[in-house]
């Protein structure tokens, strides 16, 4: 019956096999390497006149066993013991080693294959509750980007009819400061959605140039008349191209709306590529650098796209960064302003 086949049950065999291993082979060293048993009392004076002693043998007894004593025993059943722990321990420990990894697979992808459900009792139990707990989250995040579809559509339309009815409105300075809140608006349900999007976006590993990458971007600035330099190179990578660019966009963005101009900084090591976005800028305070991140934080305490956004910018930057499982922070320029630094893992080939 599976209902045996328990890690507990298990474990208890193999100590109880251990125990019994150890005994036999005590068993066998006494029978092999033991002292002889004890000499018969010495015969009475009448039996030895009557029967004289042999002669005595010239060559001396073999000498003692050298596995003779009690420490041989004891030294085998210990290695016994010491082996059945090891195996315990493996046996204990694996089950947790690939949850442990499949969870690590779930958090960069949610379609990672599902744990294999075989095993002893405890451990199917624990795979069949994580295979349906990434199922939920499969459904629920599909769910949400249905709801995203329909919230995108349904409050786009009511904006467009606004946008339509204030050309109605014969009063120039107030048509001009509805029209800019409604901008605003819409600006603000953009960037709210592909934040939201980004978070349950999800696509392969592919080779990049991400010198290539830079530049495209770095020339789509300077058309729109925002000086962008480029440092460095590097060789193509494994990585996902999407996510990269979503965080690269958002921080090249970053710099060049608060300092106007930007350099991108490209360093190859042998097992990441470093790249550095540095304006000279305002810059962010020491404290407030890893805030920064966190949806919808704004320095200035507004919401005024005029003034830097809405405070999605860093965090959509933020989610794409892990996603790609990079790091990502924030550094003080020499001289003035803020750096960006995201070092990209370089899998092993």
């Amino acid at each position: 019956m599976r209902r045996t086949d328990s890690l507990q049950l298990r474990l208890f065999g193999m100590f109880v096999l251990a125990i019994a291993l150890a005994h036999l082979l005590a068993f066998i060293w006494f029978h092999s390497f033991a002292a002889p048993p004890a000499p018969p009392p010495p015969p009475s004076a009448s039996w030895l006149a009557d029967h004289p002693p042999p002669p005595p043998v010239g060559s001396p007894g073999p000498p003692p066993s050298r596995f003779a004593g009690p420490l041989v025993p004891l030294v085998l059943q210990l290695l016994a013991l010491i082996v059945a722990a090891w195996l315990g321990s493996r046996l204990l420990t694996r089950p947790i080693h690939q949850l442990s990894s499949a969870a690590e697979r779930l958090s960069q992808d949610l379609d990672s294959p599902p744990l294999s459900e075989q095993g002893p009792q405890e451990v199917r139990q624990a795979a069949l509750s994580f295979n349906r707990m990434q199922q939920r989250i499969r459904e629920q995040v599909s769910q949400r980007g249905r709801i995203l579809t329909a919230l995108s559509h349904d409050l786009r339309t009511p904006l467009s009819r606004i946008k339509l009815r204030l050309e109605q409105i014969d009063d120039s300075a107030l048509r001009s400061k509805l029209a800019a809140d409604l901008n605003e608006m819409a600006g603000m349900l953009d960037a709210t959605l592909t934040y939201l999007s980004e978070q349950s976006s999800h696509e392969p590993v592919q080779r990049l140039d991400l010198l290539a990458l830079v530049e495209s971007l770095a020339e789509n600035a300077r058309e729109q008349g925002q000086p962008v330099e480029i440092f460095g190179h590097c060789e193509p990578l494994p990585t996902r191209p999407l996510a990269l660019r979503a965080c690269l966009n958002n921080l090249l963005g970053n710099a060049l709306r608060y300092a106007g101009h930007a350099r991108i900084e490209l360093v190859e090591g042998p097992h990441e590529v470093t790249l550095r976005v540095v304006d000279h800028g305002p810059g962010i305070p020491a404290e407030q650098r890893e805030a920064v991140f966190e949806p919808f934080f704004r320095l200035e305490g507004s919401r005024n796209r005029n003034s830097g956004g809405i405070g999605l910018g860093l965090s959509i930057a933020r989610e794409a960064s892990q996603r790609l499982g990079a790091e990502l922070r924030l550094e003080g320029t020499p001289g003035g302003g803020l750096t960006a630094v995201l070092r990209l893992p370089r899998p092993s080939v």
